[in-house]
């Protein structure tokens, strides 16, 4: 296939709808290499590059010279709204299929039969749907001309962000033609990250490093460990803040609380959480995208996707788990080049909350083992329901443990259709030893963000020299910082509203499945559910 400079630039143009717009370094180069087929390549550029314009350019000229379509994997396909009107832009036909518009899946399959479509936009959770894969990806497969990998990180054990289902995408691969084309884009990965692709993406991996360095941010650590310090000095700093930004939680409860507490100190903010439904998070991204909102208090739910270009701060109200969790999301202030402010506020709780997540993170043996021996007592199988009936987890320990064993190679147990089903090979040691390794690094990530912590300066520097970039380019501060105190009235203020504050409690959505009563299975009717309510103390 050959390479269209000209009409490369013109998409870009159309896309970006700037007359005058010029690709950023080495995109040009990466389009070139994807249309030629040169070879699979890793592109590891900072949030903002452009990484989407790559493949949506790359997929409108394959398919100008009469190529099949694209395939995108990508993790978080509600946060891509933007990209995918930027791609219509271009006049690429993209579509996606994920659970937020299920009403229009028979017309998206319909026009994929039909070859309408450009690209098809999936989760990776996706390839583990036997109707997708039947339906859609194997009449499609000889026909798939590029497969796009967003956010790589996540294939790697070593990532901060791994998605279990992610492992699919290396027997995916063996579907489609030998000249498949696969491009793979991440904005964090170091070393260790990029080594550990190299099996599912392929040994002749080319990589495209870009520049770590973000000179528009301006890097602060402030320790002030109660809730209520953080609190007040929020209420006071945030009036202060140019424009409009992010304020990052550990934890959904975090979110709402704070959120809450803002509010009644007047601030125009709301809390972004997974807890919300699709309308009501695309209403609070426009909100922010179109500056209505001070800010969005959010969890780890507005992350990966989302473009606003000229946010003016990212405030985290406590420490992430990793440094390339935390340039991720502090990256996305900044990016139109404009000096912002990345300011994280370290609290006494969150090595508590990180532990939490890192100890949850995989299965223990007891889990593997009542799933195992729940299986051996029922040589026919079970459904995911008979199975939560004879095992002592909840819905998602148990998925998240029936999904790993099923990812093993060859895999202890399988799904077949609806029941899960144990197979004569045993789960081997070697899967506890992984966890074991990937529970360490991950605590010893979470010590790396402590020593960031810690610093006075050389912020920038820091984080990336720890994620194997050059610390040499990293640039000076242009903002002035800010100051490290709490107002003292604000601080009492804020801890008399969270003695009164109590903490929801949510009604049961669903029956328990543990009941085994036809009658009392699935949702619960609204008229049936109990009122809300709330826990006065803890």
């Amino acid at each position: 296939m050959q390479f269209d400079l000209n009409l490369a630039l013109a998409l870009l143009r159309r896309g970006t709808q700037d007359s005058g717009a010029t690709f950023h370094e080495d995109q040009d180069k990466a389009i070139q290499h994807v249309v030629e087929g040169r070879g699979p390549l890793l592109l590891v550029q900072k949030t903002g590059w452009g990484k989407s314009n790559v493949y949506f350019i790359a997929a409108k000229l394959l398919r100008e010279q009469g190529s099949g379509p694209a395939l995108l994997i990508s993790p978080l396909l509600a946060l891509m709204r933007n990209q995918i009107e930027t791609a219509h832009h271009m006049g690429v036909q993209a579509e996606t299929i994920n659970s937020g518009n299920k009403e229009e899946w028979d017309e998206v399959v319909r026009r994929m039969m039909c070859d309408e479509v450009d690209i098809l936009l999936i989760s990776p959770e996706r390839l583990a749907n036997d109707d997708f894969r039947e339906r859609v990806l194997q009449p499609i497969a000889g026909r798939i001309v590029l497969l796009v990998v967003d956010e790589a990180h996540c294939i790697s054990d070593w990532g901060h962000d791994f998605r279990p289902d992610y492992r699919r995408i290396e027997r995916l691969v063996r579907l489609f033609p030998p000249n498949l084309r696969l491009l793979a884009t991440t904005a964090t990965a170091n070393k260790r990250v990029m080594a550990d692709l190299q099996n599912p993406l392929g040994p002749d991996l080319r990589v495209l490093h870009g520049d770590l360095n973000r000179p528009s941010l301006t890097l602060q650590t402030i320790w002030m460990p109660k809730s209520a310090q953080r609190m007040a000095w929020l209420a006071e700093q945030l009036p202060q803040m140019p424009g409009s930004g992010i304020i990052y939680t550990l934890t959904v409860r975090d979110a709402h609380q704070l959120a809450a507490w803002l509010n009644s100190r007047h601030l125009n903010v709301s809390a972004y959480t997974s807890k919300l439904d699709n309308a009501e998070r695309q209403r609070l991204e426009d909100a922010l995208l179109s500056n209505q909102v001070k800010a969005l208090v959010a969890t780890v739910a507005l992350g990966m996707g989302y473009d606003k270009p000229d946010l003016s701060f990212v405030i985290h109200y406590q420490t992430p788990g990793s440094v390339v969790s935390y340039y991720q999301q502090v990256g996305r202030a900044g990016r139109d080049g404009n000096p912002a402010y990345g300011i994280l506020l370290s609290g006494q709780e969150e090595m508590d909350i990180t532990d939490f997540f890192i100890n949850r993170a995989f299965p223990s043996r007891d889990e593997a083992r009542q799933v195992i021996e729940a299986l051996e007592r029922d040589p026919e199988g079970l459904s995911m329901y008979g199975l939560a009936r004879e095992v002592n987890m909840n819905d998602k320990r148990l998925q998240q443990t029936t999904k790993l064993l099923a990812l093993e190679s060859p895999a202890p147990i399988l799904k077949q259709g609806s029941k899960w089903q144990l197979t004569p090979t045993p789960l081997p040691e070697s899967f506890w030893q992984r966890i074991e390794r990937l529970t360490e690094l991950r605590k010893a990530e979470q010590q790396q963000m402590q020593e960031y912590v810690s610093l006075s300066s050389g912020h920038m520097e820091f984080l990336i020299a720890a994620l194997d970039g050059d610390p040499p380019t990293a640039t000076p501060a242009r903002l002035p910082l800010v100051s490290v105190e709490a107002n003292p009235r604000l601080i009492q203020e804020a801890e008399q509203f969270l003695r009164k504050g109590g903490v929801d409690i949510q009604p049961r959505k669903q029956w328990p499945r543990s009941m085994g009563l036809s009658l009392f299975k699935g949702i619960i009717r609204e008229e049936s559910r109990a009122n809300p309510g709330k826990a006065l103390c803890r």
